[in-house]
């Protein structure tokens, strides 16, 4: 009898063992990591859908968006949004049908401006649309195409002297009386003007040069505001204000990956900001008028 017992134990805890060491196969399989080769960051324009994409100059120039995936599993995705001062986190789903393979990744939904993306992997491209959870506040569908893109700090990357830096967002609007020889008024015309930036912007640079005060006694206000945000924009900042949007999205070599960058600063750039700073509150801006 106590060998009939004896065997029944050793049956009944291989049965166990099998069991247990099934399920824990099973857990290390949904762990287990799969399409490595999309991690990190995939940047483009995030544009309404049905919009062209941009073409011209900075005052029209599109929001940028980097998805980053962190992490793919059969559980499913671990990511990350960043787009116009939001850095949100994403997961979700892929799924693959032969080489096809498609994403479906949500934001958590705790802010107005969080959605779902849905797009799918075409050669070297990602292509998808995003879409509001709140659709009462009317939120336009968004549409995107992103290309693998490393963010990698280099303190010598300067903007593009390709572009005229005008703020477009700072528009101020003068009337003019017209008066004929009588003295009678004839018309009243209006004029926008708008802040532009010089081209020290294109000389000077604070990431990699020690900033003297005869450097900055002459400069614009916009001049002094866009070296110091060049700074941020180096270390991946993404920017929240239209201006800076305006000036570093279109610009190739920027990816914006986080929405504080302060520990990320040399020293050197920090004395600039102080500097930069400084100077910001006694410079002028100069206004001007430019054709739309």
């Amino acid at each position: 009898m106590k060998k009939i017992i004896g065997l029944s134990c050793v049956v009944l805890f291989l049965f166990s063992c099998r069991e247990k060491k099934s399920g824990t196969e099973d857990v290390e399989t949904a762990q287990k990591e799969t399409h490595k080769d999309l991690y990190g960051s995939w940047v483009g324009d995030f544009i309404v859908a049905g919009s062209d994409e941009y073409e011209g100059d900075m005052s029209s120039a599109n929001d940028k968006i980097n998805i980053i995936i962190k992490s793919i599993t059969k559980d499913g995705v671990i990511g990350q949004s960043i787009v116009s001062g939001n850095v949100r986190p994403l997961s979700g789903k892929i799924s693959a049908n032969g080489n096809q393979i498609s994403f479906i990744l949500d934001e958590p939904g705790t802010d107005k401006y969080d959605g779902r993306f849905e797009f799918k992997l075409k050669g070297d491209t990602l292509i998808g649309v995003w879409n509001a959870y709140k659709t009462e506040l009317k939120w336009p569908e968004k549409s995107f195409k992103l290309l693998r893109k490393a963010f990698v700090y280099n303190p010598n990357l300067m903007l593009s002297a390709d572009y005229g830096y005008v703020d477009w967002s700072s528009e101020k609007v003068k009337s003019q009386l017209d008066t004929l020889e009588d003295g009678t008024i004839d018309t009243t015309s209006i004029n926008s003007f708008y802040r532009s930036a010089s081209d020290k912007i294109f000389k000077i640079n604070a990431s990699n040069t020690a900033l003297k005060e005869n450097d900055l006694k002459n400069l614009r206000k916009l001049d002094l505001q866009i070296l110091r945000n060049t700074i941020f924009a180096r270390h991946g900042f993404t920017f929240k204000k239209q201006t800076y949007k305006d000036f570093f999205n279109p610009i190739d070599w920027y990816v914006p990956i986080s929405g504080n960058v302060d520990k990320e600063l040399t020293n050197l750039e920090r004395q600039n900001i102080k500097l930069l700073l400084r100077f910001e509150k006694y410079a002028e801006d100069n206004y001007d008028t430019f054709g739309r």
